[in-house]
């Protein structure tokens, strides 16, 4: 028997078919999510909505083709967090998706205030974006609903008219009270919400679960040993369970299971921050050739085989943090001997660590897993993380995480596996 796993990114609609026994991945099939709308407006990010669900069942198809005739019990959905879009009273789209990059929220309000920190939320969480909408004459006369992208591919699937949203996606809207699990306040388009991973309906005989959010699917397709999860793509997270919320500097409590939390702590610049240097040193090699330098992360793995250790000091933070955007980054402790390529790649490699390991409020952990090609395919930042951590490195097999912890959340949902810990057990690392 098989499961669909469906994970809808800002920048990719990826599906896998798994097998819901071993935990194999069948086969997979990943789309370019080019469905941006250009605006005038340059704090506005918006995709089109039905360009989304072409994809989506485009991909589900794709699958599906791959069953070889195998029965297809179940369905789950991953999808970017925070977006909103509107829905009417036959449960179809009457609006754009404005997706988490949205910034109206970061415009002036009153009170020297802005949209966001009107509501004393972010600017892209959705009702957020919806507060700015409201107040500006932009919400569609005919909406009746709002829903995350992935509440609304579980509609369309299902024949729903109205959204059932997860407290994964619930509290990505902001203004959610994670411990009630309820809403703060009412814009009376809200959905009905729920803490369980149940079924939101059927699709040719396939029940379709719940939605849930990327990052808690992330970490349930990726963390099947109760370790704390190192996610490093752009940007990069620690994330780890905790039957409490837990409060600190750039750590945030998010729902998981109706009973835990999602403790994360999350950097604007991961992968970014090595990028960063990757393109320096390519902007040398072409100040010296005078011609266009290709990749050379090869070049920069090859010489982190060598290169372990430095006293130059690195912070990351080229990009500032969710909570004071003017910090910035640097380069400390500066001397005539570590002025090196080599130095300066070491140097960023621990501080990508450090950032994350300084957010971590969690019990000592012999064991971290890491997901994201960030760290997925650099071996020094895989040493240094174990380093910085003091503890073993486990790689899960698959590069789906989202994908794939989306389709175990579907076997609670269909009472295949009794929680989602359960099914996590099918997970399988490198």
């Amino acid at each position: 028997m098989y499961s669909i796993g469906i994970d809808i990114g800002t920048t990719s609609i990826c599906a896998v078919l798994m097998d819901s026994q071993s935990g194999r991945i069948i086969c997979s099939a990943t789309h370019n999510n080019d469905s941006f709308i250009e605006t005038p407006n340059i704090w506005e990010k918006i995709q089109d909505v039905a360009v989304i669900e072409e994809k989506v069942f485009e991909v589900i198809d794709s699958v599906l083709n791959n069953a070889q005739g195998n029965q297809v019990d179940s369905l789950g959905i991953s999808n970017q967090m925070h977006g909103i879009l509107y829905y009417d009273k036959d449960g179809n789209a009457v609006s754009p998706l404005y997706i988490w990059q949205d910034e109206r929220g970061n415009l002036p309000y009153k009170d020297g205030k802005t949209y966001a920190q009107y509501l004393g939320s972010f600017a892209g969480y959705g009702l957020v974006t919806d507060f700015y909408n409201r107040e500006n004459s932009l919400v569609p006369e005919n909406a009746v609903g709002v829903c995350t992208i992935g509440d609304y591919i579980a509609m369309r699937l299902t024949g729903r008219k109205t959204a059932l949203m997860h407290i994964t996606n619930a509290a990505s809207f902001g203004c959610f009270d994670i411990v009630e699990n309820k809403f703060t306040l009412d814009n009376g388009m809200l959905p009905e919400v729920t803490a369980g991973f149940e079924a939101a309906g059927d699709w040719n005989g396939i029940k379709v679960a719940v939605a849930i959010g990327d990052n808690q699917a992330s970490f349930m397709g990726s963390d099947g040993v109760g370790a704390p999860l190192l996610n490093v793509g752009t940007g990069s997270q620690i994330s780890y369970l905790s039957d409490t919320p837990v409060k600190g500097e750039g750590v945030e409590s998010r729902p998981y299971d109706g009973e835990r939390y999602l403790i994360v702590g999350a950097s604007l610049c991961g992968g970014r921050a090595f990028s960063m240097l990757e393109r320096f040193f390519a902007s040398v090699v072409e100040m010296a050739t005078g011609e266009k330098c290709g990749s050379l992360y090869p070049q920069i793995d090859k010489m982190l085989e060598e290169k372990t250790q430095t006293d130059l000091a690195a912070d990351s933070r080229f990009c500032g943090t969710r909570s004071d955007p003017t910090i910035r980054g640097a380069f400390t402790n500066v001397s005539q001997d570590n002025f090196t390529a080599g130095d300066m790649s070491v140097a960023i490699l621990y501080a990508i660590a450090n950032e994350l390991h300084t957010m971590y409020t969690g019990e000592k952990a012999d064991t971290i897993v890491c997901s994201g090609n960030g760290i997925r395919k650099n071996k020094a930042l895989q040493r240094v993380a174990s380093e910085v951590f003091g503890a073993e490195i486990k790689i899960p097999r698959y590069e789906e995480e989202a994908a794939y912890g989306a389709a175990l959340s579907s076997l609670v949902a269909v009472g295949k596996a009794e929680t989602i810990d359960e099914a996590q057990k099918l997970i399988i690392y490198r």
